[in-house]
């Protein structure tokens, strides 16, 4: 194998958009809410503004028409974009903001390539260690008092087909990966360019451009997971099917929605919609059987509007699986139950569970979070910290609560260990359930 072959399968780049990607809004819109704010036709100029923006993004008009048509409609200057700054550092999309491991591990490969403009997205991406020369977008022109009148016609991200003109310039050595909501992302892949495209859908899905990406990503974490990149959580929570049988409230739904949770609704409990199942929601009248959670090798989590059955309790501890339950109609169920099984998801808490031993751990920075449940007999814990310590794995903090069923062990460790920590911590004697959180 050449040397320059070993370099190409090494160097891969990662072209990312800012709009509705790497933000969860289009900038120029939230800019034109700012500036317009006391016009008297500002509904009205809001409107055609999402228009334009909207008719680029789906590939109906031109990027250079709808840019100059947008930026003439502002009346906006440098007040109203320090303004839109503070506004856009708030709205970095979620599973974005969660994963500010991956961009300052590849400082050098990330590049944020948009047809917005620097004076906003500079501010917003460079907090997260992308390198400001790797920030490509257009600059706006303003006059003697600040007023945008603007901008610079001669960038190639200013006119149609920018991002592969500019791709062109760039002369980029390596595997490209696109990551983007609108058509201009797309027409890298046209090009070929790019090895793949991924439509970003965590905020807006544009059906003309889903329907020709290499691959939909509901959130960034999907992303890493596909290319086996670092990530804040192991498993993209898009991927984990969350069953909801029995009359619940949207209201609650909503929240595991906000989640990313893929839902998935049923008038009752059907085995082969349980058994992929890693959350199930469901109302008292609305139980599965005993034989059921225990027929449902994904399960981690019910939550149950109402009061669970003490067998299914019993049975769905000794499967590893943590019951929520709350008196039927409380009130503050559609909040409660929610927030319960997210904190579970999420950090392991058990705190109020209707069957698992208490545990609330803090959240511990720069660490991994194991949970190994397994059955109540001695000595677990010794073979679980005799496998971090043969592979010289550093322990941070660790937790272990027992109930007469089973034991449950939360360690939190430094980075840096092979799968087949993991393998060995799973093939442990007794060993109910094992996951890695992130």
């Amino acid at each position: 194998m050449g040397r320059d072959h070993i370099l190409s399968i090494m160097s891969q780049y990662f072209i990312i958009d800012f709009d509705s990607t790497f933000t969860q809004v289009e900038a120029l819109d939230e800019l034109a809410r700012i500036s317009l704010k006391n016009h008297p036709d500002r509904e009205k100029i809001y409107k055609q503004i999402e228009d334009l923006t909207n008719a680029s993004m789906e590939g109906k008009l031109s990027f250079s028409q709808s840019l100059e048509a947008r930026v003439k409609l502002l009346q906006a200057n440098r007040e109203h974009l320090k303004q839109l700054i503070t506004h856009l550092k708030k709205k970095v999309s979620t599973s974005f903001s969660r994963n500010t491991i991956f961009f300052k591990n590849h400082q050098d490969e990330v590049l944020i390539v948009s047809g917005g403009f620097k004076e906003f997205i500079i501010p917003v991406v460079t907090e997260y260690q992308i390198k400001k020369e790797n920030i490509y977008a257009n600059t706006f022109e303003f006059d003697d008092e600040g007023n945008i009148i603007g901008y610079d016609r001669t960038n190639p991200l200013s006119q149609e087909g920018g991002k592969v003109k500019l791709l062109k310039e760039l002369k980029l050595e390596g595997d490209i990966y696109g990551i983007g909501d609108g058509y201009s992302d797309f027409q890298l892949k046209e090009s070929g360019m790019i090895k793949k495209f991924f439509a970003f859908t965590e905020n807006i899905e544009r059906k003309s451009v889903a329907e020709r990406a290499d691959h939909i990503t509901p959130s960034f974490d999907e992303f890493l997971y596909i290319n086996k990149l670092p990530r804040a959580i192991s498993y993209p929570k898009n991927r984990i099917k969350c069953l909801v049988v029995g009359n619940i409230e949207e209201e609650a739904l909503a929240q595991i929605r906000k989640e990313g949770y893929n839902v998935r609704q049923r008038d009752s409990v059907e085995e082969k919609y349980l058994e992929e199942a890693g959350i199930l929601f469901c109302d008292e009248e609305n139980q599965p059987t005993p034989e059921q959670v225990q027929n449902a090798g994904r399960l981690k989590v019910i939550g149950c509007f109402g009061k669970i059955g003490r067998k299914l309790a019993e049975t769905a501890c000794d499967s590893g699986i943590i019951i929520f339950d709350d008196p039927k109609h409380n009130p503050r169920n559609d909040d409660f139950l929610p927030k319960r099984v997210i904190s579970f998801m999420n950090e392991g808490k058990t705190h109020t569970s209707a069957n698992f031993p208490d545990l609330q751990p803090p959240r511990i920075n720069n660490a991994h979070r194991l949970i190994h449940i397994h059955k109540n007999v001695p000595g677990i814990l010794a073979k679980i910290n005799d496998v971090f310590a043969r592979h010289n794995i550093n322990i941070v903090a660790e937790f272990l609560v027992t109930n007469e069923q089973i034991g449950y062990v939360i360690t939190d460790v430094h980075t840096g260990y092979g799968t087949e920590v993991l393998n060995e911590l799973k093939a442990i004697e007794h060993t109910i359930k094992f996951r890695l959180l992130y």
